[in-house]
Parts: C-alpha cells; structure tokens; sequence
C-alpha cells in the first residue's frame, strides 16, 4: 500500500481522482441540460471529451515510447479527421507534446538515463526556435494562406522521410553509434554521463562528438515544432543521434525531457492569441499525465531497437501526413480519403509490429 503513495503512483492516483470527478460532473451537466438549437448536446459533448482521454493516453504512451513528443500524433490525427480550426489543433499538439515531456522527465532522470548535461545544453537553442516558431504560425495563418503553409509541410515530409530511410539503412548502428574521435568543445564541455542500462544488466558510458553542431539544428527543430504544432522529439532523436552519437535510448529520454523544457515556452505566443481552449485541452493534458508516466516506466526495461522500430514507423506516418496535406494545400492533390489513411496506417502498426517480433525472436 506504501508502494502507491510514493512518485510516481501518487500522481497517478491523483489525476485518476480528478478525472472521475471531472468527468462525473460533467455528465451531470450535460446530460441534464437542454441543447440549443443547432447546437451539439451536452451528451455528445461529454462523449468527445470523454473519447479525447483514451486517444490521448494511448499517444502519450506510444510517444514516450519512441521520444517523439505527442504533438506529431496528436495534430496530424486531429488536422485529418476533425474540423477544428488549425491554430487551436497547433496550440493544443504544443501543449500534449510538452506535457508528453514533462511527466517522463522524473522517472527518467531519477534513474539517469536523460542526460541532464545535454538537455540544460540544448534547453536554450530548442527555446528560442519554438517560439519564433510559434510567432511565425500566427503570421502564417494571417497573411501567406494556404500555399506558403503547404509549401513547408511539403517540404519537412521530404526531410522526415529522408531520416526515416537512414534509420533503417543504418540498423544497430544508430541504436550504440561508434565514436571514432571527439572533439576538443566536446570533450571540454564534459557532456557525457553514464548511466544503467536495463536491458543489458550493465553500466554504460559513451562518448560524444560534434557538440557545437547541435545547438544550431536543435534551434532549426524547434522552429518547425512551434510553427506546426507537432512537438519535436521525431527530429530531436536522430539529430542527437546523427550529430552527436547519443545511444538511441538515451536521446529518446533527452528528448522528452526538451520537450517539456522548451514547448512550455512555444506555447505562449498561441496563449496570447487566444489559440488554446482550456475545456478542449485538459482531457488531453490528463491522458499525457498518466500514458506519459507508464511510458517511461516502460521506457527504462525496453530494448533499444524496439525504441528505433516504432521512430521509424511514426516517422512514415507523419511524412505520408505531411507530403499529402502539403500537396493538398498546394492545390496538386485533392483530400486524402480516410480510407487511405486508415489503410497507410495499418500497414506501418503491422510491418512495425513484424519487425519486433522478429527481433525478439532472434535474440
């Protein structure tokens, strides 16, 4: 019983306490009062919220799971299949990507596998871009139109599905990426930080290289995470990974813990503008409170190739969502039917699905 009034069970126990009572009152509001005319009912309402919760708690936890921040799932998803305006969909993806982030940063730090050093390093770069970003999307929204904004969505699909082809041409490597020389920045910063890795039963220190290259396409990452509203820790991962040679699992921690650093600022200029609606947002906050925690938790034990499957499997689904909403923007193509959605999706959840079960085999 002790157990579950301890961090990280206590906040759980908590936001379930609040949940039910939040949702109990609600229904007794909604389902009560009359709905006006043309209006939705409350019933309906309630139904949404209610629904928002486990879609939410789902992405937290998948999220988590790959270090990619829950906004790429969350505002794709809502941008595909709803008709919410796009600034609110940008605001509330910054604010479950951010949360997403906040609540795995505990258990990861508690045991050592964020790097604490690499995150305060690049806290600053990923700031600073999110919120250009940010301010960028509202002067997006107000004078390009449409065709400026497909241009980029365009544009970053062909990006993320470059990374996406690397990371599986490059295999294990990029799981424990091999240093052959570190720089003097480098090793004056003293960015690295050993730490215990689950799987393998033992301590593990790597070695880091190019240092001052990081800054500058943490910075250019979190523009592009404040101007759409996706969160960042698709791009944060292999950036570490690529530039930096951080073990896949531990740039997949670092990467929540950004998240939650720098979306917190990304999300003001949208406050400012009236873009967040707090009754949409919370049942999404709580689902990242308690899938992010789980995730985690999870996270810790896992192998890293199961992390390195799911990031390229998010990864083409968020670069099919791009490349189409881009070119539908752009007037080349029409709407994505949801069929094909749908479809594009089965078929990444069942090919990512096979590759872990032939890993796990194979071991």
């Amino acid at each position: 019983m002790s157990r579950f009034l301890k961090s990280p069970w206590l906040e759980m126990n908590i936001m379930l306490g609040v949940l039910i009572l939040c949702y109990a009152g609600l229904a007794l509001i909604g389902f009560t009062k009359e709905t006006p005319e043309g209006g939705m009912s409350g019933a309906a309402i309630w139904g949404w919220l209610f629904g928002f919760f486990f879609i939410s708690f789902g992405i937290a936890l998948v999220a988590v799971l790959a270090g990619i921040g829950g906004g790429v799932l969350f505002t794709p998803f809502m941008l595909a299949f709803t008709q919410v305006d796009s600034l609110i969909v940008r605001a509330t993806g910054l604010i479950v990507a951010m949360f997403s982030g906040l609540v795995s940063t505990g258990p990861f730090m508690r045991l050592g596998l964020s790097n604490l050093r690499m995150c305060i390093y690049g806290a600053a770069a990923y700031g600073v871009g999110a919120f250009v970003g940010a301010q960028g999307a509202i002067l997006v929204a107000k004078h390009l139109g449409e065709s400026g904004e497909g241009a980029v969505r365009l544009a970053l699909g062909i990006i993320l599905l470059a990374l996406a082809v690397y990371f599986i041409v490059g295999g294990k490597k990029i799981e424990w990426p091999e240093v052959k020389r570190v720089d003097r920045f480098t090793q004056w910063l003293k960015l690295s930080q050993p730490y215990y890795e689950y799987s393998l039963g033992k301590v593990i220190d790597y070695p880091l290289t190019r240092a001052a290259i990081l800054p500058a396409a943490i910075c250019l990452i979190g523009l592009i995470s404040g101007f759409f509203g996706l969160g960042a820790g698709w791009a944060i991962v292999p950036a570490q990974n690529l530039i930096m040679a951080v073990p896949l699992k531990v740039a997949a921690a670092n990467s929540g813990v950004l998240l939650g650093m720098g979306d917190c600022v990304a999300v003001w200029p949208y406050l400012l503008h009236g873009a967040i609606i707090p009754l949409f947002a919370a049942p999404w906050l709580v689902g990242q409170v308690l899938g992010g925690l789980l995730g985690a938790l999870i996270l810790i034990r896992i192998q890293a190739g199961f992390v390195r499957h799911l990031i390229v499997g998010f990864m083409f689904l968020a670069c099919f969502g791009l490349l189409t909403k881009g070119l539908n923007l752009l007037g080349v193509l029409p709407p994505t039917p949801l069929w094909m959605t749908g479809s594009v999706m089965l078929v990444i959840f069942i090919v990512v699905i096979r590759a872990i079960v032939r890993q796990a085999r194979s071991r």
